[in-house]
């Protein structure tokens, strides 16, 4: 009985010893980043799978897994390998936008299978721009220009309510019509049908239909994504400057229809939004309008932290999104600067869920492979580093503060309320406001840890995001 006993035991140790060996197996992989610089990203994703954003200034990258990325064009003149010799393709373009490059394109493909390249040019310190189309049989190039279509910023345009022409994005509606929406600061984002066919706008519509803006709010990059889990059209926009400490922030609103109108989470139309007459970006006037998904932000570090550097994230934006029909999943596409570094930029991919109130929330660690999937239980309490995005075009970032989410449902901490999580919903009220979203697993990336995160909105369009401080226990 002795002798079966210790076999028992021995099997059992082996048993333990292979539980263990299979959960080292399936640890969530910690990935390997590679940086690009693209400014003002726009993503499509090709036949063969391959993800491509093209960028200003001609710049491009492509990657197969939206983590590790690679330049394949990287300027407006010998770096440029989309166009072949694009200054004399595009002479005209950039001759009258006075100027040697070009501002924020889109590319799409086509009813014919080609990829339509949509450029822009402006002289930037005026509404002086051009806005043009060119083909390729492949999104790499090289791309054939067909010619301009839009111009603005000419002698008599009234700039406080007319659109500058640059900023195209262009989409396919649940219908299968195609549209393009487009527009910086100056009068305002304009949205124009478009020929699936040839690419260039359906004849007699001017400008196009006006959705926001006036008086020189800045407020630009419009890009639409439609969500076939809530039936509505996503604008998502950035407010405030480019700039390091401009307070670039992307934000969204949403319509039952592509060409609107559109209304934030407070119902506000945002036909309403842009700044009063006879100022000049006067932020005040339209800061109130708008879902905030985020803005400049740090996750401080902690004393468990191993790496005390502090990473900052300031203005991100420009952004552009993707719905991923097989799996279901959203993305947030978008450049951001870092306090300390100047100017210097680099791309950020984020996640994002539909929260109950049909908005997307964004996971506050960019992205690294994972899956939203529900978080066990004993993962879900302890200490967390929590983000107050607020409303505000905040030109320096916004820092964290300490919160624990006890067992028993309470919060403790720098903020204080409730908390409860039912699946992949994530609710909670934090001094008073209620917030709704999702909580999940991501990875810190800064700490190289997988952490229990969460990210919600409060009732007027407010993001809260909170992140495990990853060493804890």
């Amino acid at each position: 009985m002795k002798g079966l006993r210790m076999i028992g035991l021995f099997l059992a140790l082996l048993g333990l010893m292979a539980c263990g060996a299979l959960a080292e197996e399936t640890e969530k992989p910690i990935p390997k980043f590679k940086e690009v610089s693209v400014h003002d990203p726009s993503i499509i994703r090709a036949e063969d799978g391959t993800f491509y954003i093209f960028g200003s200034h001609m710049a491009a990258a492509k990657s197969s897994d939206l983590i590790q990325w690679k330049m394949i064009s990287t300027d407006a003149g010998r770096g440029c390998t989309l166009v072949e010799n694009v200054q004399e393709q595009m002479k005209e373009a950039l001759q009258y936008a006075q100027t040697t490059t070009f501002w924020a394109p889109d590319v799409q493909r086509l009813n014919d299978g080609r990829y339509y390249l949509y450029y822009c040019t402006c002289r930037g310190d005026s509404p002086l721009s051009m806005l043009g189309l060119a083909v390729s049989d492949s999104p790499e190039g090289p791309y054939e220009n067909l010619g301009v279509f839009l111009k603005s910023g000419y002698p008599g345009y009234d700039a406080t309510r007319l659109p500058n022409v640059v900023d195209p994005c262009t989409f396919f509606d649940k219908e299968g019509k195609l549209w393009m929406v487009y527009g910086s600061y100056s009068g305002g984002i304009y949205i124009l049908e478009m020929n699936p066919d040839t690419g260039f706008p359906l004849e007699g519509q001017g400008y196009g239909k006006k959705l926001l803006g006036k008086n020189h709010a800045r407020i630009e990059g419009p890009y639409i994504l439609y969500s076939p889990d809530t039936d509505y059209y996503y604008l998502f926009l950035s407010f405030g400057g480019l700039g390091a400490n401009d307070g670039y922030n992307i934000r969204v609103c949403r319509s039952k229809n592509p060409d609107g109108p559109y209304e934030d989470a407070l119902g506000q139309p945002m036909i309403d939004c842009g700044g009063k007459p006879g100022t000049f970006f006067h932020d005040v006037d339209y800061e109130g309008y708008g879902v905030k998904l985020m803005g400049g932000y740090c996750f401080e570090n902690v004393e468990s932290d191993t790496n005390q550097f502090r990473l900052a994230y300031r203005s991100p934006g420009h952004n552009s999104a993707y719905y991923d029909e097989e799996t279901g999943r959203y993305f947030l596409v978008f450049h951001t600067r870092f306090a300390g570094s100047g100017e210097a930029f680099k791309v950020r991919v984020h996640q994002m869920v539909m929260n109950e109130a049909g908005w997307p929330v964004v996971l506050p660690q960019r992205y690294a492979g994972e899956t939203p999937e529900p978080v066990p239980a004993e993962k879900q309490t302890g200490l967390y580093k929590v983000i107050l995005h607020g409303r505000d075009i905040n030109t320096a970032e916004h820092t964290s503060q300490l919160i624990t989410l006890n067992a028993d449902g309470t919060v403790a901490g720098g903020l204080t309320g409730t908390w409860e999580c039912d699946g992949l919903t994530f609710r909670c009220t934090l001094e008073g406001i209620r917030y709704t979203g999702a909580m999940t697993t991501a990875l810190d990336s800064k700490e190289n840890v997988w952490v229990t995160c969460f990210t919600a909105l409060d009732e007027t369009g407010a993001a809260l995001w909170g992140s495990h401080a990853a060493h804890e226990n």
